[in-house]
């Protein structure tokens, strides 16, 4: 069975199983990793990288057929997977698939932090539930994971890596500014527990991704996605396995001595660049 990633735009339609590696194929073997959000996108091709070199790992999301789809997928490399569906935004469901994890495979290495959405509007038009849904997804479901996770590594004294999927922030994100709210939010607090939680062997990352081509840009407007196009000086969008395979590095003995730290992925978009989701306004237009 083979779930392959189709950007709209055709950056690439390579099959992710076929996908080529820096890493050697037995990098991740006896280790668990954690995936949320991995029926799709970023979490996708994570998950399948994570299985690809032997770690036996456990997903979650919302969307049940999707979630079974994916674990069929990633068993298929050998590894074990444990699936469950649950909302991130629920601090008891956190706290029971960490639980359950531990259960299941008698250890915890990696959790990466992926889960999350939001959708393009100009901030005048946000309503407070729109707000609220963002915020308490992309900023506080993340919260709840890092603590849950956090504790019991705490508890059995075992070390820990976590890994935050947040967003290009540094230059503001017009048209999905409430997203920047939670990423910046999630980016800050990682900095914030790197320190306090270093003395207990726990290193905690984030990954700024710019403008990465997924099934996500379908959610946009064609005027917003042509943007991404333009929105960095290799005027091109890089894709999920840019990210796949900058958390297996954060993640492993090569990430050892880096906690504290956000890895941008953007092609130099922080530097040169100008994404509008919604589409740029008449006022900002050039030329």
């Amino acid at each position: 069975m083979a779930i392959e990633a189709k950007p709209r735009f055709g950056f690439t339609e390579q099959p992710l199983a076929d996908m080529p590696t820096v890493f050697r194929s037995d990098l991740c073997k006896g280790k668990v990793a954690v995936i949320t959000g991995a029926g799709s996108g970023f979490g996708q091709a994570i998950a399948c990288l994570y299985a690809r070199l032997g770690a036996d790992i456990a997903i979650a999301g919302r969307d049940e057929e999707r979630l079974g789809k994916a674990k069929a997928f990633f068993e298929s490399f050998g590894g074990r997977v444990l699936s469950r569906k649950f909302n991130i935004r629920e601090h008891p469901s956190c706290e029971a698939f960490i639980g359950d994890i531990w259960t299941e495979f008698g250890r915890l290495d990696v959790l990466v932090n992926n889960a999350g959405g939001q959708f393009p509007q100009a901030a005048l038009d946000f309503k407070v539930k729109g707000w609220n849904a963002v915020i308490d997804n992309n900023l506080n479901g993340t919260w709840y994971m890092m603590q849950s996770a956090a504790r019991q590594w705490v508890e059995r004294k075992a070390h820990g890596n976590i890994v935050n999927i947040a967003a290009d922030i540094w230059r503001g994100m017009p048209g999905i500014a409430h997203t920047a709210a939670a990423r910046a939010g999630v980016i800050y607090a990682a900095k914030s527990v790197a320190v306090e939680w270093a003395p207990y062997g726990i290193r905690v990352n984030c990954i700024a991704p710019g403008c990465l081509e997924t099934t996500g840009f379908a959610h946009y407007p064609p005027e917003g996605a042509k943007t991404y196009h333009e929105a960095n000086p290799m005027k091109r969008p890089g894709d999920a396995w840019d990210v796949a395979e900058a958390c297996v590095y954060l993640g492993a003995e090569s990430g050892k001595f880096i906690t504290g730290e956000v890895l941008t992925i953007d092609g130099g978009q922080q530097c040169w660049g100008d994404p509008w989701p919604t589409g740029r306004p008449e006022w900002f237009k050039i030329g």
